[in-house]
């Protein structure tokens, strides 16, 4: 789990139903994650799948999502995903005020 010690932060909320098959989703996902880290202004990535996935990325502040959105790579990887990777996907972006936890 990503532990980030300062509130605000913002986080991207990438839900997804996904089609049949893999067709290079798993080495995309990886190389995501892999390029996201090295943004300086990304805090952590969670990520859940059975029916529904569920990708939450945290961010410094907006400006670094909408860097992320417009990353080359990122961009390809959004393309190959609405042609090959999903049924359907919604991305949210929220402000987070504060977090806490045991």
């Amino acid at each position: 789990m990503s532990v980030i010690a300062n509130t605000p932060y913002f986080s991207v909320i990438f839900t997804s139903t996904r089609t049949d098959g893999d067709h290079g989703y798993d080495e995309m996902a990886k190389r995501m994650v892999e390029l996201a880290e090295q943004q300086s202004v990304f805090l952590g990535v969670e990520s859940a799948r059975e029916n529904v996935g569920i990708t939450v990325s945290y961010w410094a502040d907006l400006e670094s999502i909408k860097n992320w959105k417009a990353n080359t790579e990122h961009l390809t990887a959004q393309k190959i995903g609405r042609k090959f990777w999903y049924d359907s996907f919604k991305v949210r972006i929220l402000k987070v005020e504060r977090d806490y936890g045991i």
